[in-house]
């Protein structure tokens, strides 16, 4: 097994315990940016450390691109969080995590999809 999987294993778990309690208590169908502040919420009541919509920067041969990417969550400086309130998870999605990973140069991210009745999450590793 490759040691990857493991990577950021405790925060992951955090940060899905934190998006169980939000989907319990709002259920789905809310708009994403709901789902976004309740986390907020329950981030700082866990003492999950995070930043909101932290601009990601592109660079190509050396040169900082002016567009940007917002990832919705970084949490513990170093965990890509997006949020989706969708009918699930689709691969543009981790297609989208994927291209936040390579442009900040961390390894793990987390989708998190509170569209369904149950909440679906995703780990994703470059």
């Amino acid at each position: 097994m490759d040691t990857n999987d493991f990577l950021l294993k405790e925060e992951c778990y955090q940060v899905i315990g934190c998006a169980m309690k939000v989907h319990s208590e709002l259920g789905n169908g809310f708009l994403e940016a709901v789902y976004q502040e309740a986390l907020m919420i329950e981030f700082s009541e866990s003492r999950v450390p995070f930043e909101k919509e932290k601009p990601l920067v592109i660079n190509y041969k050396g040169s900082t691109l002016n567009k940007r990417y917002y990832a919705d969550f970084i949490c513990y400086d170093e965990l890509i969080v997006e949020v989706k309130a969708t009918d699930g998870l689709h691969t543009e999605h981790t297609a989208q995590v994927l291209n936040y990973l390579k442009a900040t140069g961390h390894h793990v991210g987390l989708l998190l999809n509170f569209g369904t009745t149950k909440l679906q999450y995703k780990r994703v590793i470059l």
